[in-house]
């Protein structure tokens, strides 16, 4: 048995190897970008997702016994991952019962969705949804959950024979201040213990979390595609792709590709709608990461934002500090994307770009636009580190 468990494993890891290797070709494809930077974070965005597609395919992939585990973070990234944002998810399945139970936290935006299976790498169409304000909790937040394929007491949500995932995505407004969902989940049908780790165990789960890492990266690099086509126009993802996916549900995410030289600059306007409860504006690179917001500015969102007298939101992407507060820093990038989120809102603005020369910029912004001192720059950023320490309770 020794023997035959040892060609197993070998066999196993060697081909695992063998499928990363091939996977850093994803990086050099010929329509990427290539400079330095973008280069190098496409081949450091391989070697993130490594961990990540472990996680899915080895380490949590068992719907019999699921724990919640984050997906995104400053140091894993995919798909336009929401600098707000903190995703947690488990796999579930449409046979067992579950119960989801914890304290909801107070993320301005809050969203439960149950996922089936489908085409992409993050499955497919969302069966349902709990938003926040119909989370049911109690006097200090609690709440408990159900899922299950048969009608249960209480708050519960029916799952399908093709449910997979369950995924939380809260998004925080004001960092320093929302504080995120403790939770739990547990399998309440079904018997006995967790298994011994086996040789097919790791050996399925290595072969699978190659493929995922393969087909999700070059997923992702084939949608910025789409977009290429019609820079700096916001499209939402349903004009272009008409796969389901487990989008964020409560607002159409509008996007837009944009290609910067270093002495261009891209303004972006529009006015939010007031009837948002949470809306945001993300900014990422050619691979759908978005850029370090640590220590970047990243994004901005409905809390963090500088508002014009008459409700305008003016944005400026600029290589360099444009002294105005709303400021998307590409970080060196040289192509990327811009999203949009007004999240359960009545309406949905579009927003409008103009890409000119930088050293046209002062003349193209109204003369009386806001603007910002490099001392309250330091502040903003040193916020952020604060912010997502907070949020990740590092």
């Amino acid at each position: 048995m020794s023997a035959e468990v040892d060609r197993t494993l070998r066999a196993a890891w060697d081909s695992f190897c063998d499928e990363l290797k091939s996977a850093g070709d994803i990086a050099f494809r010929p329509q990427a970008p290539s400079g330095e930077v973008d280069r190098a974070g496409a081949v450091r965005l391989l070697s993130r997702n490594i961990a990540l597609a472990l996680a899915f395919k080895l380490e949590n992939a068992d719907p019999a016994f699921p724990m919640l585990m984050h997906y995104f973070d400053p140091f894993r990234k995919q798909g336009g991952d929401n600098s707000d944002a903190l995703y947690v998810g488990a796999p579930i399945n449409g046979v067992d019962t579950y119960r989801l139970v914890g304290r909801r936290g107070s993320a301005r935006y809050f969203a439960i969705t149950v996922v089936e299976n489908g085409p992409t790498p993050y499955g497919g169409g969302v069966i349902a949804t709990i938003f926040g304000k119909d989370l049911q909790t109690d006097s200090e937040g609690q709440f408990a959950l159900v899922f299950s394929p048969h009608e249960q007491p209480g708050h519960w949500i029916k799952t399908t024979p093709n449910t997979f995932r369950v995924t939380v995505r809260q998004f925080f407004a004001d960092w320093e201040n929302e504080e995120p969902m403790e939770a739990r989940i547990e399998r309440l049908t079904g018997e006995g213990e967790m298994p011994e780790l086996s040789a097919l165990q790791v050996a399925s789960g290595l072969a699978d979390a190659a493929a995922w890492l393969k087909v999700s990266l070059t997923y992702w690099a084939d949608m910025i595609e789409k977009w290429k086509v019609q820079p700096n126009r916001f499209l939402s993802y349903r004009q272009l792709d008409d796969h389901k996916i487990d989008a964020t549900p409560g607002g159409e995410p509008l996007i837009a590709y944009w290609q910067l030289p270093e002495d261009e600059v891209l303004i972006v306007r529009v006015v939010p709608p007031p009837s948002a409860p949470y809306w945001a504006v993300e900014f990422g690179n050619y691979w759908w990461e978005t850029m370090d917001y640590r220590f970047r500015l990243a994004n901005t969102n409905c809390h963090y934002a500088t508002l014009e007298a008459n409700g305008e939101l003016i944005i400026v992407v600029s290589h360099d500090d444009p002294g105005v507060p709303n400021w998307l820093d590409p970080s060196g990038h040289s192509e990327g994307y811009i999203t949009v989120r007004w999240m359960l809102a009545q309406t949905c603005p579009i927003p409008q770009c103009q890409q000119i020369k930088r050293a046209d910029l002062w003349s193209v912004l109204p003369p009386d636009i806001a603007r910002i001192t490099p001392e309250a720059r330091v502040r903003q950023i040193a916020a952020r580190r604060r912010g997502v320490a907070r949020r990740f309770k590092w």
